[in-house]
């Protein structure tokens, strides 16, 4: 949770807005494993942490959201870090956090009748095939490969002109209790209310020049 989380949790709080409680089960499956990397490769270990976990959050306008980060499964490549995001009108699924790109496909109730007439713009070309019947939303904002330093040019475009940064401190502090709260969650088998509010900062600009960031 604490590796790969923050890329998830950080997208589900600006997607979505203020967790309010967190609720968790997490285990350590193995008390040994193996390291697969270098520069220690083949050496044993032992596991100390929990290396599973999986639970809900709450936020405060009534959403729920369900996540499961794992050292202890096996899986086809392409098939994990899937993020779905369920409505009343239909399901959007968003690209991996930890890796930016990819498309946004979109699922209504009305995609379900065979047949269905789709608009060629909205075709799914790019989707993996487990996602078939989805239709692919066209990107209408910049910076849609891997831009891993796009939060700290923002952080200094901020310095510069005076405005709030978005990846600030609130965030941050935000995420890390939501982070920390399911193995609390587990550990004494009760939901969490968390501390930390957040306020989603404003979505970046589409800025016609490339690598020009908003005032």
């Amino acid at each position: 949770m604490m590796d790969m989380g923050p890329y998830y949790v950080t997208a589900l709080v600006q997607l979505i807005g203020e967790a309010k409680g967190v609720i968790g089960m997490t285990k350590k499956t193995f008390p040994e494993r193996i390291i697969t990397s270098e520069p220690h490769y083949g050496e044993k270990i032992d596991v100390d942490i929990d290396t599973h976990l999986t639970g809900s959050i709450a936020f405060a306008n009534g959403a729920v959201a369900q996540i499961c980060t794992t050292f202890d499964v096996h899986y086809a490549p392409g098939a994990q870090c899937r993020f779905e995001l369920y409505g009343t009108k239909g399901t959007i699924c968003v690209p991996d956090p930890n890796t930016f790109g990819g498309p946004v496909l979109v699922y209504r109730p009305e995609d379900q009748v065979s047949g269905q007439a789709i608009d060629p713009g909205l075709m799914a070309h790019n989707a993996p095939q487990y996602y078939t019947g989805y239709k692919e939303v066209p990107l209408l904002f910049d910076y849609n490969e891997n831009s891993r330093a796009l939060g700290l040019s923002d952080m200094c475009k901020a310095l510069r002109t005076g405005r709030d940064f978005r990846a600030n401190y609130q965030q941050q502090h935000h995420v890390l209790e939501i982070l920390t709260s399911f193995e609390k969650s587990s550990r004494e088998g009760r939901y969490i209310p968390l501390k930390t509010h957040y306020t989603r900062t404003a979505p970046m600009k589409n800025n016609p020049m490339h690598g020009i960031l908003d005032d």
